[in-house]
């Protein structure tokens, strides 16, 4: 493979870090016999794969001369700046970052390493002004905001991406969309915690912002010529806007499997392992998932153990980690089975909003007309402008405007998706059409009522 001294145009096989793959096709013929017709075959066309960033991958920042150092040529910049952060998701505790690249316009790409508890001052004081352009920002931005790194405005790559209808959005699957370049991910998953960091992981993470940037130019580019630049800009504001995410009401419902228990004392068993997961999880800092997987919490609460060694035959709590936890985790059981009734867990809040649409036909038949005729509409305009469903108005939008409608005009709806929290492009879009379905709706006929089923018992025990 050359040095990082070849200086090629992107997309040729002799660029730096540059080898051949097979992702897109063409066109070529193969001769026939005289006066027979031409066959065309496809064949594949080798795809260039960026295996390292062009200038080679930088060194960890670690110490804060070397910060101070790339502040200033930060500071000697212009334009957006390229951000991205990788997290141990799946090893530790929460969602730190544990490290955090960074490049302007052609400038040196910087890996700044969190951990080493630098005085990040002066890279805030850099960052706060010029564009931050991100990968899936959202995923990313509140670990930045722990490291008091705030951006006051951001262009997110892959949330354009799906405004301008691209059928795969990965960072990679972009890159070669737009500049015909691959990029080489095979360090997505790893724990980023490790110290020190391999250096094939540094240049898989240097390689997330070695191209972003050209690759927001020519994304902007082609959201303009769709016209849905201004789509993207009021997405792209809120996301920069969003505060962090608002607590979860009973996160322990969110354990896997936990909806197959009817029992209120087994949910009740659920909600006491999950407490003392997460409490042994925080002060371990490590996943809770790695300490005891959902499967054996709700195989627990199924179970429901009085003594350790009937724990102990419990798939998971038979290894020897959780053996020496034995006493810890039937503590936790034995707490939720010396609750009293109205102790136990009641039904699972939904804030306010419907019930599940399988059950509209039978609460409110009128409500299960008007869902059908709300989706019409977003359907068909979601394929007219090459929009994710999704992206054109929230599920849970759509649904509690067909649950309880704030009147069939189409301002009205407007008033109401806007307070939803739907952009002024979604309102424009979506108002009218839905206003139109919920007129059509009032005369459809209801649906038959389904055959009552007949509903299991919550019990006490």
């Amino acid at each position: 493979m050359p040095d990082d001294e070849t200086d090629l145009a992107p997309g040729t096989d002799d660029a730096a870090g540059l080898t051949a793959g097979t992702d897109a096709g063409a066109t070529v013929g193969t001769a026939g016999t005289p006066g027979a017709t031409e066959v065309v075959e496809t064949a594949p066309v080798p795809v260039p794969v960026l295996t390292a960033p062009r200038d080679g991958t930088p060194d960890v920042v670690t110490t804060q001369a070397a910060l101070d150092a790339a502040v200033e040529v930060l500071a000697g910049l212009e334009g957006p700046v390229a951000v991205d952060a990788e997290r141990a998701s799946g090893y530790r505790y929460g969602q730190a970052a544990y490290l955090v690249q960074l490049r302007r316009a052609d400038g040196p790409i910087t890996l700044v390493d969190p951990v080493a508890r630098l005085d990040l001052t002066g890279l805030a004081a850099v960052l706060d002004g010029p564009e931050w352009v991100l990968h899936a920002a959202s995923q990313d931005l509140p670990c930045l905001a722990e490291l008091g790194l705030r951006p006051r405005s951001v262009f997110d790559t892959e949330l354009g991406a799906r405004i301008a209808g691209l059928p795969r959005v990965g960072l990679a699957a972009v890159t070669e969309h737009f500049l015909g370049i691959g990029l080489a991910k095979e360090h997505s998953a790893v724990d980023w915690s490790t110290r020190p960091m391999p250096a094939s992981w540094l240049t898989y993470a240097a390689l997330d912002v070695e191209l972003l940037l050209d690759v927001r130019d020519a994304l902007e580019a082609e959201l303009e010529r769709q016209g849905k630049l201004g789509w993207a800009r009021e997405e792209f504001a809120a996301v920069a806007a969003a505060g962090p995410p608002a607590p979860r009401v009973d996160p322990w419902r969110k354990t896997s499997g936990v909806h197959k228990l009817r029992s209120r004392r087994a949910q009740a068993v659920v909600r006491s392992l999950w407490a003392a997961r997460e409490e042994l999880a925080r002060s371990r800092d490590v996943s809770p998932g790695r300490i005891l997987p959902d499967s054996a919490v709700v195989a627990a609460a199924t179970a429901q153990p009085r003594t350790t060694a009937a724990l102990a035959s419990l798939p998971v709590f038979s290894g020897p980690a959780n053996r020496r936890l034995g006493q810890y985790w039937l503590d936790a059981i034995d707490a939720a089975m010396a609750l009293p009734e109205q102790a136990l867990p009641g039904q699972a809040l939904r804030g306010g909003g419907p019930p599940p649409p399988r059950a509209w036909a039978e609460r409110d038949p009128a409500a299960a007309v008007r869902l059908v005729r709300v989706r019409d509409p977003l359907a068909a305009l979601a394929a007219e402008h090459g929009l994710p469903l999704e992206n054109l108005l929230t599920p849970d939008t759509a649904r509690r405007l067909a649950w309880d409608p704030p009147g069939t005009d189409a301002e009205q709806v407007a008033a109401f998706l806007g307070g939803r929290g739907a952009r002024a492009w979604q309102v424009g879009l979506t108002a009218a059409p839905l206003a139109e379905a919920l007129v059509r709706a009032a005369s459809d006929p209801l649906p038959e009522p389904r055959a009552r089923r007949s509903t299991p018992v919550v019990t006490e025990e």
